[in-house]
């Protein structure tokens, strides 16, 4: 496994080796201890699966507050996206700041977002295939999020609001700078 900083020191692209043959390939992408070795320690207890059927599907930017605060490992089974974490700790060096990286089933990279960072993602091909890990359990009342095309935050995405399918939900969320539920950074 090779881990590719981001410029999000805390948010990291992860390479799992893949090994193949004509029969195709097998790839291990979880774990904790080559994890572990590389300051990545979650106990995931939930893993989630996403089909989006259409290219400019655009999910986020999401993150859950409180004890129920999530770590999440990303990855593309079909398809392609243009993943991001956006640093909300209050304090901070890089509050406010994001970082971006495609994840594809092609290239298998991997992406871990730590808990205090908002997370979203567009799908850049019609029918992808998103699976994540998660550090705690999904949780209504802890569940917030933040306009995906806040100005602030200055997210090149590959979509405009004309074109992104978009859910009521995220629609609707404040800018970062309205939002009351954020995390304390600790150094």
């Amino acid at each position: 496994m090779e881990v590719v900083n981001t410029a999000l020191p805390e948010v990291k692209i992860i390479l799992p080796k893949r090994v193949g043959d004509v029969r195709g390939f097998f790839s291990e992408v979880w774990n904790s201890r080559d994890f572990a070795a590389v300051d990545i320690n979650a106990a995931f207890v939930q893993d989630n699966h996403i089909r989006n059927p259409h290219k400019r599907t655009l999910r986020g930017l999401h993150y859950q507050i409180g004890p129920a605060a999530q770590g999440k490992l990303l990855r593309v089974t079909q398809g392609a996206i243009f993943d991001v974490a956006v640093d909300i700790r209050r304090g901070s060096p890089t509050f406010g700041r994001h970082a971006d990286a495609v994840l594809s089933a092609d290239n298998w990279y991997q992406l871990w977002v730590p808990a205090g960072f908002a997370h979203g993602y567009c799908t850049l091909e019609d029918d992808t295939e998103v699976q994540y890990k998660v550090t705690t359990f999904y949780s209504p009342e802890h569940d917030r999020g933040i306009a995906w095309d806040d100005p602030d935050l200055r997210i090149n995405w590959p979509v405009t609001g004309d074109t992104a399918l978009l859910s009521e939900r995220d629609k609707k969320h404040p800018r970062l700078s309205e939002q009351h539920d954020l995390f304390e950074y600790s150094s």
